[in-house]
This record gives C-alpha cells, structure tokens and sequence, in this order.
C-alpha cells in the first residue's frame, strides 16, 4: 500500500473514545458520564421543521454560507444573545461548531504556524492541528490562578510563527466561565501581537449565575473569529448545525473553502436550526436549568465524599480531582479500572492536556439517576485502591 499522511498517523486517537470503545466492549451495562451528549432531544418545532423541508423537497444544493433566512436569523440571535451587531455577510452556517473550528483554521493558517491552545482544553484543537501540519503551543491553566489565562504567561509563549490563540468560555472541560476583564485582556494580547483570538461558544446558552461574554465585543482590529453551535443549547449534536462570525472578507473564504468539503450544510438541518431560533425558546431555559440542578446535586455528593473538583460556572461537566483515588496509578488506567469494576465511564483528564494528569471529567448529560450512581460508583473506589 502506498504511504499515507504521517500527520495524519500523528493524531492521537480521543481518550475518550477509548473508554467509549471499552465500555461498548464490555457487552455490560455502564453509567455514561464521559461523552458531553445532552440526553434530551430536540423541541417538537424544530424535528417538525426538519419534517416539512423533506417532505416539501427542500434537498437540494443551498449557499456554502448558509441559507439566506437562517443567515438573518442568526444576526438577530447574535445581537440579542451576544451584544454582537454583525451582518449577514458575516455569517457562515456551518457543519457543527467542530467544522465551524475547522473552516476558521483553514482559512488562517499554514504548516507549521503555532496555535497557543488551552491545557486542559477540548482534545480536538490539538488533532485539528496535526490535521493542518500546525504546531500546538499549550498555554496552561493552572488551578493556583483559578484555572484563568495569564497573559504574561502567554506573552513568554508569542514567537514569530504565532498565529492564533483559541478561547474556550464556557470551557470543556473545565465548566469554567471567564469574566469580562479577562476577555478584554485576551483580545489586546491578541491585537498587540497581530494575531487571531478563535473564540470556541459552544457552550454560550449554559452558564450557571455567571455571564456569558463574546470576546468579539472587545474586538476593535478584526482579529476575533466566533465559532457557535446548536448541537449543546437545543440538544442537536447529530443534527450537525453551527456557524461562525467573522469579518466580511474572512466569512467569504471560509464559505469558499467549504465547497471542496462539504458543499453546504445539510438544507432540512438548516431548516430545523431555522425554526429553533424562531421558535419558543422555553425549551433553552428548560435544559440550562436542568443541568444547574444536576450540578448541585453532584458537588453535594462529591462534598459528602470528600473528593476536590471545580465547582462549575457553565456547560455541563464537573472537572474532579482522583489524584487520592488514583494512588500510583495513571488516571487513564485509574478510569479504565472504574469502568471495568464500577461500570462507571468517566473521561480520563489527560485527554485535555499534560495538565489534565489526576483528573477526569463527569459528563452531567446524564439523568439525574445516573449522576449519582455514577458518583457512587466512584466513590466505592475510594476504598478498592
């Protein structure tokens, strides 16, 4: 066979989805808390809109940037949600929020340009890089500073083939929602080193008593690029809709760039995002706070056992110290163990990062049922290691 893309062997395969393969290889039944899935399903309306695009013949090819009413509709989301005043020009529906990552990277960035991505952070930046031939540069947030980018820190990061930095507020897996201050800050380092702040808002609708900002309100070069979804606020992870908001010119390449990927993006998809924006959004309201609930009815049975995490500001995952649990063993062999003799799978921390090493992320997707015995299941390993 002739050779394939040593880059492309290069990315690493999701740790994830190595407890995901072991659990579903185990032919036993599992408590999930290691994929971030909401387990609810979309609102009536939106599967109804899907429904009536198919049945009306609405299948064939549309605009790379995205239908022209869903295009507008986002306009009036992002103002309202956001505090962003944009035009349609500067919208590019994409395939998910992880295309909508990747159509940004496209069109910035060359082989061998570094990316300052965080650690602990989302483990598909680093295998988009690979992906691209780029270079990871992980920027670490550290539990001492409260887990918050410190800029001299990333100042003594910045070298010549620095090209962008990707933001991740709400954060996965840390849950963690950054302030407005610290946002600002991000865009003038940004700005002050003439490179691109990718702002990762997935999580934007999901946050606990805290508010969410977009750093593009900060933004006064054209150096912010925003990346959305609609996979985590209206439970459509498989429907495969997100969008990202540029300036005009780089919103343009980005739509070119996904004809020789994708062409457009699903037409019955946008459709059903069309009419989830459009439609009642008490089914928003409805899920953020059902993973509030689900949150504090974790951190009380982790505070009645006595293992550390960080207490969430936002998305729906709890970031849980094992370290004590772990003992001499690794946390990716320490989760692997919870699976095989708890039947609880949980997502190991160094999936995120060096700095993710003694740490692992619980999903809060799951019922209520299944938050607290996967913590109990945890908890029994307290006593096994």
């Amino acid at each position: 066979m002739p050779e394939v893309s040593p880059f492309a062997e290069r990315m690493p395969r999701s740790g994830i989805r190595r407890i995901m393969d072991a659990a579903w290889g185990s032919g036993k039944p599992f408590v999930g808390m290691h994929v971030g899935e909401p387990n609810f399903v979309p609102p009536r309306h939106v599967l109804e809109a899907a429904g009536e695009a198919y049945a009306e013949g609405f299948t064939h090819y549309v605009s790379n940037m995205g239908i022209p009413e869903l295009r507008a509709a986002l306009v009036d989301k992002l103002a309202r949600v956001n505090r962003m005043e944009v035009t349609p020009d500067q919208i590019v529906v994409t395939a998910g929020g992880a295309e909508a990552l990747f159509a940004t990277y496209s069109a910035m960035l060359t082989a061998g340009d570094e990316v300052l991505i965080p650690d602990p952070g989302w483990p598909n930046y680093a295998m988009a890089m690979d992906m691209l031939q780029c270079v990871t540069v992980p920027y670490v947030l550290r539990p001492d500073h409260d887990f918050v980018p410190q800029i001299d820190e990333l100042e003594a990061l910045v070298t010549d083939r620095t090209r962008a930095i990707i933001v991740n507020s709400p954060s996965n897996p840390l849950g963690l929602v950054y302030d407005a201050a610290t946002l600002e800050a991000l865009v003038r380092f940004a700005e002050r080193h003439d490179i691109w702040l990718i702002s990762d808002e997935c999580y934007d609708a999901l946050t606990f008593g805290a508010e969410h900002v977009s750093p593009a309100v900060f933004d006064t070069k054209g150096v912010v690029i925003s990346t959305f979804s609609f996979s985590k606020t209206y439970a459509m992870t498989g429907v495969r809709v997100g969008y990202l908001v540029a300036p005009p010119a780089f919103a343009d390449l980005a739509g070119k760039l996904q004809e020789p990927v994708l062409s457009c993006v699903n037409a019955p998809a946008q459709k059903a995002a069309l009419a989830a924006l459009t439609g009642s959004q008490d089914c928003v309201e409805e899920m953020r706070a059902a993973y509030e609930r689900r949150r504090d009815l974790a951190v009380a049975e982790l505070d009645r056992l006595g293992i550390p995490y960080v207490m969430p500001t936002g998305a729906f995952y709890l970031w849980i110290d094992v370290r004590a649990l772990a003992g001499d063993m690794s946390v990716d062999d320490w989760a692997l163990k919870l699976l095989a003799e708890q039947g609880v799978a949980v997502a190991p921390g160094l999936t995120f990062g060096a700095s993710g090493d003694g740490w692992v992320r619980l999903a809060l997707a799951a019922d209520d049922a299944d938050i607290l015995a996967g913590i109990a299941g945890i908890g029994r390993m307290m006593v096994r290691v």
